[in-house]
């Protein structure tokens, strides 16, 4: 057994898997940045399905290695049922395995405006200007999800974010809600919106971003953005999410047997 040295937990990103081989190459991306951030600090990836290594064997695997404190960061955007239900399961059941090991379970990316930035980066690389922010309506597209919490977060961003200067935002979803990107681009343009952007709220490539995609095309977007990927910003708020966790461990307690 390697036993660890580092007196900082471990950080491990909790992906959630895709067939599309985009999908692991964009979270693996992301968390290279984040490893750039804090060349201290040990980063794993795990993933709770399609890809390897599963988040269980990336636990036995530093539980090997002497390490006694994980931080578990789940690469979600809203605190949907794999935040709430999938993740905190596979978390327990490996601290019943495995109780040397002490693990905590990081919040989600957001809201943070931190993403609002990564997003507002997405679009001006995909070619607006940000002088044309009054005359760009944006289409806030994420996968969509049967949580209302969830939905609820998203109708806010895009009412925060339509406050910071975009003629409209109006919230889409790819899945489980209504409305679909298509049905809002062209609501935008029903309104007399003449520009519309859409920026997807996703953070990797897959079958949902590629529905998001598809309905922007459809439906005759002027902009679609790429994915939020390993934008600068979303490396930074995933350092910020383990600081914040790691602050709070003295009051929160440690998922343990």
């Amino acid at each position: 057994m390697r036993t660890t040295t580092s007196p900082h937990p471990t950080l491990l990103v909790v992906a959630h898997g895709s067939r599309d081989p985009r999908h692991a190459a964009t979270v693996h991306a992301l968390v290279n940045r984040v490893r750039a951030l804090r060349p201290g600090l040990r980063v794993e990836t795990g993933f709770l399905d399609f890809n390897a290594p599963s988040v269980p064997r990336v636990l036995e695997r530093l539980d090997a290695d002497g390490v006694r404190d994980v931080v578990a960061l789940p690469l979600l955007l809203t605190r949907a049922f794999h935040a709430k239900a999938d993740i905190p399961a596979v978390l327990q059941e490996a601290a019943v395995r495995l109780p040397r090991l002490r693990i905590r379970q990081a919040e989600v990316l957001g809201p943070s405006p931190l993403l609002l930035g990564a997003l507002e980066r997405r679009l001006y690389e995909a070619g607006v200007r940000p002088g044309e922010r009054g005359s760009t309506g944006v289409v806030l597209a994420s996968a969509g999800s049967s949580d209302p919490e969830a939905i609820a977060v998203i109708a806010e961003i895009a009412r925060e974010w339509r406050r910071t200067g975009w003629c409209a935002v109006r919230p889409a979803f790819a899945s489980a809600s209504l409305p679909r990107t298509e049905d809002a681009v062209r609501e935008l343009r029903a309104q007399g919106v003449r520009r519309v952007a859409v920026a997807p709220y996703v953070l990797a490539p897959g079958f949902l971003p590629d529905r998001i995609a598809n309905g922007a095309r459809e439906a005759g977007a002027d902009v679609l953005a790429e994915v939020l990927g390993p934008a600068p910003e979303v490396a930074r708020l995933l350092a910020d999410r383990y600081d914040e966790c790691r602050a709070a461990a003295s009051l929160e307690p440690a998922l343990t047997a």
